[in-house]
């Protein structure tokens, strides 16, 4: 696979003591909650605003766990839009370190445009296909 054009920042942070396991690393729990925190930031550039109740919903995630990550690990989350379905997105998430640039995580994504008053979902519109192609 070749190396996309675009990822953007969308979390950056710190392995904080409290967020580690009995073998002082991060936890599983808070890799995902991370990378939820990541998929936020990348639907809302898609959508072209901030969450709203009509959302998104998650049908598939695949996490590779690649180096541990010990507390006090400046950390960054680069994503990026890797397909366009007609009501869904596959994307991709990268986890480094924010200071040596290695790669520790990454998590590979499906979210699907969901109406909740429907609760089906619904095709992406003209400005969220836009949106998400400018990410790819």
């Amino acid at each position: 696979m070749t190396k996309p054009s675009t990822r953007i920042v969308t979390y950056a942070g710190l392995v904080h003591p409290w967020m580690c396991d009995a073998m002082r690393h991060l936890n599983v729990r808070h890799y995902v909650a991370m990378f939820d925190d990541a998929s936020f930031q990348l639907l809302g550039r898609v959508a072209g605003k901030d969450p709203d109740p009509d959302g998104w919903a998650d049908v598939r995630m695949e996490v590779d766990y690649l180096q541990e990550l010990p507390a006090g690990k400046l950390i960054t989350v680069r994503s990026h839009v890797e397909e366009l379905g007609t009501s869904s997105l596959r994307y991709k998430h990268w986890m480094h370190g924010s200071i040596d640039d290695q790669l520790h995580a990454t998590m590979s994504v499906v979210s699907v445009r969901f109406d909740l008053s429907e609760r089906r979902k619904r095709p992406l519109t003209a400005d969220e296909r836009a949106n998400a192609l400018s990410l790819v």
